[in-house]
């Protein structure tokens, strides 16, 4: 099959892109880095010409609320306007396990937009929901640190590994529609405090981590469950203590 993928060149598009090529499909990388652009429409009715499927993976460059509605609503309008022209059988979207309970988030009413106009589309859908991936775990730490203190909420944390998240993706890519959504999380649920205290010990990074039950999520308040994936999930392979890159320095 041809397999376009928006935002094949970010961290889960290019390990897509290499998974699906691996399989034999035509997985077509697309990004502004190769000339096609969901804002402005650029190269997509090119890119898409003859396309089977399309998983979109990108993201906001932005995290503030106006920007970031902007960003999925644009992106996505234009996006399944122009797979409806071209004839694509399935779309693929990459959201987040939450996103429901997390509506205090600027970030995560964008990603409900999205969800609401793909569903509303013409075009026969899937949307994978993942749980917070590994790779974002230092980036996540710097968010929530106050001088020395990096404050999370004691609730319950199930990340998963990108390779997994590409996988499951990819997965759902070469299957038949859903016209629904599943969820996929990591093979541990832990406590989030817990699970950083570990992480940056790991990675010999000084700062402290504090359990604090008013720590917000991008803006959003936790509940105990409000991070983790349901009992039907697809649950990945790959454990954090396992994972190649827990061991990189803080910078």
């Amino acid at each position: 099959m041809k397999i376009v993928v928006i935002g094949g060149t970010g961290l889960i598009g290019s390990k897509l892109v290499a998974g699906l090529g691996e399989q034999g499909h035509e997985a077509v990388a697309a990004s502004p880095n190769t000339g096609v652009n969901t804002l402005t429409g650029e190269g997509l009715a090119d890119a898409l010409a003859g396309a089977d499927v399309v998983v979109d993976v990108s993201n906001s460059p932005s995290f503030e609320a106006a920007a970031v509605m902007e960003f999925f609503e644009t992106s996505t309008r234009n996006l399944l306007a122009a797979e409806a022209a071209a004839g694509v059988g399935h779309h693929v979207a990459l959201s987040v396990v939450g996103t429901d309970r997390l509506q205090q988030s600027g970030y995560f009413r964008a990603k409900s937009a999205q969800e609401k106009l793909i569903e509303s589309s013409t075009v026969p859908y899937s949307i994978v929901h993942a749980t917070q991936f590994f790779e974002f775990v230092r980036s996540m730490a710097d968010a929530a640190t106050d001088g020395g203190t990096v404050r999370f909420a004691p609730v319950l944390f199930q990340p998963i590994a990108g390779d997994d998240v590409a996988r499951a993706v990819g997965r759902v890519a070469v299957g038949s529609p859903l016209n629904a959504m599943v969820e996929v999380a990591g093979p541990e649920q832990v406590r989030m405090d817990e699970f950083f205290r570990d992480a940056l010990a790991e990675r010999d990074d000084p700062r402290e981590v504090v359990a604090d039950a008013d720590a917000d999520y991008f803006g959003a308040e936790l509940g105990e469950r409000t991070l983790v994936a349901g009992p039907d999930a697809v649950v990945g392979e790959i454990r954090y203590r396992d994972w190649p890159g827990r061991t990189a320095p803080a910078k």
